[in-house]
């Protein structure tokens, strides 16, 4: 069967996986502001036209649905990839995800909309978790930010595409407005499923499997053109060689080995990776805008437009992060994102503790009464800082926490350490769904504040915890682990990679590169 050997057509077809939950993301954030599902799903006392929809309590248990399901399906994604294959598991969560979104289209009551969307949960997890996977084991250590990086991009074309599908279709009548397109986000996981079947397996796991000949046929496919004597297929060839007999001399693979000293540093810079690109706010964003916005005096499909400007500004930011996130390396990005992501917070919470006040009995634009709504310029002002939020997210922490956590680990864990990194993601994105709307309620304008709080933890957490990965092979990532090297210390060497690819540096360079960043003489200059 015809290979697909590009690494952009590759990534291409893989990240539709994360366009899933970008898909899921604007079918929920687009519809739950629509009379149409306020009526079917109504908890109110006022029926048709002053339906209220389900409560909010409620309303967070469905959107947080999907993320609970992301959780488990991402904590099981580890042994399935580890078990079939990074592509394999990726073209089951495609399966899952259209099984979830005939059940969400047919959806009944609130009971059924749950659990198609935690299916649909399940599938992406699965996804999100291996796609970075896949691509990073695929790509040159040049280009790894770049088409891991496709991941979030993708998730931003999801969310864009969906919401105006979602906003076209609320001019339909009745339970059409949101059956429609429920049943539709099916189209791209019925691409992704086909497109997989025309892409190579990840070298680096079938060299797990000791399938050493077809993974220097997927070497040779992907990065020397055909020619198996290409310079870096040699290297890469011998890196993974090396990494894989040092592997099968130090360990087992189980979760626990993730914990053990030696890992465990690794471990919560991965897990806190996930953790804090959901606690920059950004995802709330996204799912509550229309809420947010209505807050801000929006209504209707003012209201609608507005939010769709955010989605915009999400997707071509992305773009900066795609073209030069491997020059700008791992680190620099994560600390500027969220300083900046930072002063947007603090700044809406200013304006909103000083413009604002709570809503008027009975409420306005659909935002509950013992809520907190800004008007007047001052309100344009908390919707520029929003987008200026967006805009801040896009090309930092959106990207690159898929990229970071793939980086980090040695081959004979990754699977199951980016499958729990991936889940710690899913577990904050489950607990802000949920508690999030009660909280602008309860404590209005300061959730501002304790996203703005966050974002600055975790720009020092950065600087003195996060090592630079761009720019290395996967392999010599390992090395400068096992060296014991201080974060701040560490740096992009992008122009010594790009040669080493080109095969622009003689064989004896290779040759050294190799040996200076293998697990043997970096575990022995550790024990000196």
């Amino acid at each position: 069967m015809m290979q697909i050997g590009n690494i952009y057509f590759i990534t291409a077809i893989a990240v539709i996986g994360g366009g899933l939950f970008g898909f899921d993301i604007s079918s929920m954030s687009a519809i739950l502001g629509t009379n149409q599902y306020k009526c079917y799903f109504n908890q109110g006392p006022a029926g048709p036209p002053d339906c209220t929809g389900p409560r909010a309590d409620v309303q967070g248990g469905i959107t947080a649905a999907m993320p609970g399901g992301s959780f488990l399906g991402a904590l099981a994604s580890g042994f399935l990839s580890d078990i079939f294959g990074r592509k394999k598991s990726i073209m089951m969560g495609a399966i899952i995800w259209c099984v979830g979104s005939i059940i969400v289209c047919a959806s009944q009551d609130i009971a059924m909309l749950i659990v198609g969307r935690f299916i649909n949960g399940l599938s992406v997890g699965i996804c999100s978790a291996q796609v970075p996977v896949y691509v990073s084991e695929l790509a040159k250590p040049s280009m790894r930010g770049r088409v891991v990086g496709a991941q979030q991009w993708a998730i931003t074309w999801g969310i864009l595409i969906m919401f105006y599908v979602s906003y076209g279709t609320s001019f339909l009548k009745g339970p059409k407005a949101f059956r429609v397109p429920w049943g539709l986000q099916m189209i791209p996981a019925i691409l992704l499923f086909f497109g997989l079947i025309f892409t190579p397996e990840s070298p680096r796991w079938l060299a797990k499997k000791d399938r050493w000949e077809d993974c220097m046929a997927v070497l040779t496919l992907v990065h020397g053109k055909g020619d198996p004597n290409h310079p870096f297929v040699r290297k890469e060839y011998n890196d993974i060689q090396e990494m894989c007999e040092f592997e099968r001399r130090n360990a087992d693979v189980t979760y626990l080995e993730l914990f053990k000293p030696k890992m465990i540093n690794r471990t919560h810079i991965g897990v806190f990776t996930q953790i804090w690109s959901q606690l920059t706010g950004m995802n709330v964003m996204m799912y509550y805008i229309t809420y947010v916005f209505g807050m801000a005096g929006l209504s209707g499909n003012a209201n609608l437009v507005a939010s769709s400007i955010q989605y915009v500004i999400n997707v071509f930011m992305t773009i900066f992060a795609l073209i030069f996130i491997d020059r700008w390396g791992r680190r620099v990005p994560l600390m500027v994102g969220s300083t900046f992501m930072a002063i947007w917070m603090y700044a809406n919470a200013g304006l909103m503790a000083t413009y604002g006040h709570k809503a008027p009995p009975g409420g306005v634009n659909h935002v509950s009464e013992e809520s907190w709504v800004i008007s007047g310029p001052s309100s344009k002002a908390v919707i520029a800082c929003t987008y200026l939020f967006v805009a801040s997210f896009a090309p930092t922490w959106g990207p690159v926490s898929w990229i970071y956590p793939p980086e980090l680990y040695p081959l004979r864990v990754r699977g199951k350490a980016v499958a729990l990194s991936t889940s710690a993601n899913w577990i904050f994105n489950f607990a802000l769904s949920y508690f999030v709307p009660p909280a602008f309620v309860n404590i209005q304008w300061k959730v501002y504040i304790i996203f703005g709080v966050f974002c600055t933890a975790m720009t020092i957490h950065v600087f003195f915890a996060f090592p630079e990965t761009s720019g290395k092979t996967l392999e010599e990532v390992e090395a400068m682990f096992l060296e014991g090297k201080p974060a701040w210390r560490t740096h992009v060497d992008y122009n010594k990679v790009r040669a080493e690819e080109s095969g622009d540096v003689s064989e004896d360079k290779l040759r050294g590169s190799v040996d200076e960043g293998s697990p043997e003489r970096a575990t022995a200059e550790t024990k000196v």
